[in-house]
């Protein structure tokens, strides 16, 4: 049942490829300096409110990009829990609702949230939609890709197997651009707001969770 719903997953990425491709045309990388990490950027938050990155210097972060209709929304059970257990040592999750893969993250910013905390419960910070990839992606996440590039979809987990399978064939050069490519990608962010690790979103959380307390342990 559970690989049911991967190959769903996967078919609905075959579908809307395409579509993603042509929102996906090659970004211009950010130039900021390295030194600033992601402080150096401002984001909207849920209510259009602007907040500066470093507000958060010195937490350990960890940037998704999410959807509400997903076969992977599942995972904000995850990212609560993840939430709750590390907050207090110094840890964030920043979530970034997007609508530009299969359109699974649809209405409001407060329609989303509204779905999120009634179905989910999460108490973590949400921002306001954005775009991550093509001409009109947001600058945190074009930023993001230039210092964690994708690295493939691990072909020995049957889930990621399909979808490389599936992405390969509408483009067999799919995995040579840094896009993101479905919802539920992660980026972590260490004390000092450099990017060290990305995890496509059939990555088990465990190794997510894992990583997240090195770096809250200072390893």
């Amino acid at each position: 049942m559970k690989h049911t719903r991967f190959f769903v997953l996967a078919a609905a990425a075959l579908l809307t490829l395409g579509a993603c491709k042509q929102k996906a045309a090659e970004a211009p990388v950010a130039e900021a300096p390295v030194t600033d990490g992601i402080y150096q950027f401002s984001v909207l938050d849920r209510d259009g409110n602007t907040v500066s990155l470093s507000d958060y210097a010195g937490d350990v972060l960890l940037v998704v990009n999410t959807a509400t209709q997903c076969g992977f929304t599942p995972q904000y059970t995850e990212l609560e829990a993840l939430y709750s257990r590390f907050n207090a040592s110094g840890f964030e999750v920043l979530d970034f609702p997007c609508n530009q893969f299969g359109a699974q993250a649809p209405g409001t910013n407060e329609e989303i949230h509204a779905f999120c905390t009634g179905n989910y419960d999460i108490t973590f910070p949400q921002m306001a939609k954005v775009d991550v990839n093509g001409d009109s992606a947001s600058a945190l996440f074009t930023w993001l890709k230039s210092q964690a590039p994708f690295q493939g979809f691990d072909t020995t987990d049957p889930a990621g197997a399909v979808l490389d399978k599936m992405f390969r064939a509408q483009d067999p050069a799919y995995d040579q651009n840094d896009d993101i490519k479905w919802n539920f990608s992660k980026f972590l962010v260490d004390r000092e707001g450099r990017v060290v690790a990305r995890f496509e979103p059939t990555e088990p959380m465990q190794k997510v969770s894992d990583a997240i307390e090195a770096l809250l342990a200072g390893e």
